[in-house]
């Protein structure tokens, strides 16, 4: 199978779970109820292992941990907070506690870009519009948004959360390319041909949210965009608490910056389960839930597969997940018809993506084993 970027691996994907019809949908309030059928001695024990130990736990601090089954939460623990530098005291974490998505926004923009196609002129084969790539002498003047959205763009990246190897992210965000980081990202040269190589990258992600704003007449317009986002991705949901962030130069930094609750983080990882699905109406196709949880070929040596600005974890049970830096997650486990939400703050290597196997991931695969067919 061809999508005009990197060939996607021709699978059969496990069926996206339908809510139950006496579960009512979290819009207002998250139902609650008792794991069904899971190891639930098992469970307990595996949920202390993200919050008790010294340091806590193998993976660092974690500041919220939830699990969705059949639409319920059937676990929700956080930790104890962080210290107030103003008043020196530490306020614990709870459901109310907005935390920043990190890279988990990424998979954000990819549902806010399918439902934009529904309404606007956007055909992933066609070219970006991308301005600095406009003159078709330029060799990247063919950049798509398959290629974007499949992080095969071609140009020259490096996604290094160091300073000490060199950064091209850690600029982009806090240096030389804060104020505009998509013409910071764009400014890039070609390292390979467009659509042949997988090179993760948040700068990447930057061309696409503005080339999103773009289409939709809101290029430059952070309060417009902020609007369109609630309007059309978090208020449906129920997410109250989502707030996306902007540079300088009024573009959506979708690479890094949501900051939400668990419990709505939790809420767009439903909508990915329901297929794109909410309470009676198709917020997103489903057809477009498919093509970000249906893997790329990528090179051997990464832990995790990619699908469309998304990770695809487990081909049997169909897990696919948004992930963030220092171990935030989104996992959806259609086969159990699971959600997982951790965030925390684990320490990882630079190469966080390609580490097998991820402690982070291995911790979330002990809690599903936890929830048998």
């Amino acid at each position: 199978m061809k999508t005009g970027s990197l060939p996607v691996i021709d699978i059969d994907l496990p069926r996206l779970p339908d809510q139950p019809d006496d579960v009512p949908w979290p819009t207002d309030d998250w139902p609650t109820g008792d794991p069904v059928d899971a190891k639930r001695r098992k469970l307990a024990k595996v949920v202390d292992l993200a919050f008790e130990g010294e340091p806590p736990a193998v993976l660092g601090p974690t500041r919220a941990l939830l699990v969705v089954q059949h639409g319920r939460i059937v676990v929700e623990r956080y930790g104890p907070g962080i210290m107030n530098d103003f008043t020196g005291i530490r306020e614990p974490d709870g459901p109310d506690t907005t935390l920043i998505s990190w890279s988990m926004a990424k998979s954000i923009l990819q549902v806010a870009i399918g439902i934009a196609t529904r309404d606007h002129d956007l055909h992933l084969d066609s070219r970006a519009p991308v301005p600095e790539w406009d003159d078709h002498d330029d060799p990247r003047h063919g950049i798509t948004w398959h290629h974007l959205l499949h992080m095969a763009s071609g140009l020259s990246w490096m996604e290094e959360y160091t300073t000490d190897r060199g950064s091209d992210v850690i600029s982009m965000l806090f240096g030389d390319g804060k104020g505009d980081m998509a013409a910071y990202a764009a400014s890039f040269p070609l390292a390979a041909r467009p659509g042949t190589q997988f090179l993760y990258s948040s700068g990447t992600t930057n061309i696409l949210a503005r080339a999103l704003q773009h289409v939709l007449g809101l290029e430059g317009d952070p309060d417009g965009m902020s609007a369109w986002l609630r309007d059309g991705v978090f208020a449906p949901l129920g997410m109250a608490s989502a707030t996306p962030e902007f540079d300088d130069a009024g573009t959506w930094v979708a690479s890094s910056y949501v900051y939400a609750t668990a419990r709505d983080f939790a809420r767009f990882g439903l909508l990915a389960l329901r297929g794109g699905c909410w309470d009676g109406s198709q917020i997103v196709d489903r057809s477009w839930i498919d093509s970000a949880r249906r893997p790329i070929k990528l090179p051997t040596g990464h832990a995790n597969r990619y699908g469309s600005h998304w990770w695809v974890h487990d081909e049997t049970l169909g897990a696919f997940a948004a992930h963030g830096y220092e171990g935030q997650r989104i996992l959806c486990v259609p086969a159990r018809d699971l959600v997982v939400v951790r965030l925390g703050k684990t320490p990882l290597t630079p190469a966080e993506h390609d580490r097998d196997p991820n402690p982070v991931d291995k911790y979330l695969d002990k809690i599903v084993a936890c929830f048998p067919e």
